[in-house]
């Protein structure tokens, strides 16, 4: 089972993608509530970011991931640790009826089918079990942020980041699903080398998709501008934001 974007020649970009919050993890795990032991659908799983920290705080894990090249660089991420891997989508995980504590999205529950979804999330959840979606968010108001923004958008002047920025409270409020929607989020720096950022620009799967013809142009607006600050490593501040809910 595949989803429709296809993220194979980007995986080994996404290895050096931000990590979540650890402030934002802790904060989901007291509000859940989830103890040692506990078992987590991580569905979207990607090469392993949120996987590592479910598994470092000693949950046992389904990794769900629809992409090969992800799913073996996820796979060898987490070697020896308490997980099983599967190929599946967020519409149809092929896992069992009733099976976990938890469902987690990281930044993946933009690309499916959210109503699906979430029906699918309350099929695999324990009864009163929890869903979580999340995503990192660069800071805008960062100058350096807010400049690449602009240059961005004075190329594409319809530039948008899809569901992927918007508040997930009315979807999961609609669904009908849930007894609250709760909101979480916390505060990382991601620091990487010139080259490393430049790299990531280049597999922005959103940017690329928006600019089409004008990709390699935009990209090389952004390393010129970049080059121009005359550093060697730059420290990119994010934001991890959450919105969770316990299952009906």
């Amino acid at each position: 089972m595949k989803t429709e974007w296809n993220y194979t020649n980007l995986a080994e970009a996404y290895l050096k993608r931000p990590d979540y919050a650890a402030s934002a993890i802790d904060k989901l795990f007291k509000h859940t509530n989830l103890k040692e032991g506990q078992i987590a659908c991580d569905v979207g799983a990607g090469v392993a970011h949120l996987t590592l920290h479910l598994l470092n705080r000693k949950l046992r894990v389904h990794a769900v991931e629809p992409n090969d090249a992800m799913r073996e660089r996820g796979i060898k991420r987490t070697a020896g640790m308490n997980v099983d891997w599967f190929e599946g989508v967020g519409e149809e995980t092929k896992q069992p009826d009733g099976l976990f504590d938890i469902v987690t999205f990281g930044s993946s529950f933009n690309v499916c089918d959210r109503a699906k979804a979430l029906i699918e999330v309350k099929r695999i959840a324990k009864p009163n079990g929890w869903f979580a979606a999340m995503w990192n968010h660069r800071d805008l108001s960062d100058p350096i942020q807010a400049e690449i923004e602009s240059l961005i958008t004075a190329m594409i002047p319809e530039y948008g980041y899809g569901t992927r920025r918007e508040d997930q409270t009315d979807i999961m409020h609609d669904s009908g699903l849930f007894k609250s929607v709760d909101f979480i989020e916390g505060n990382v720096i991601h620091s990487q080398t010139l080259p490393e950022i430049v790299e990531a620009w280049r597999s922005h799967a959103t940017l690329q998709r928006q600019a089409g013809d004008k990709f390699p142009d935009v990209v090389a607006r952004i390393e010129k501008f970049l080059v121009e600050l005359n550093k060697t490593e730059i420290e990119t501040p994010y934001t991890t934001r959450i919105w969770c809910g316990q299952l009906k």
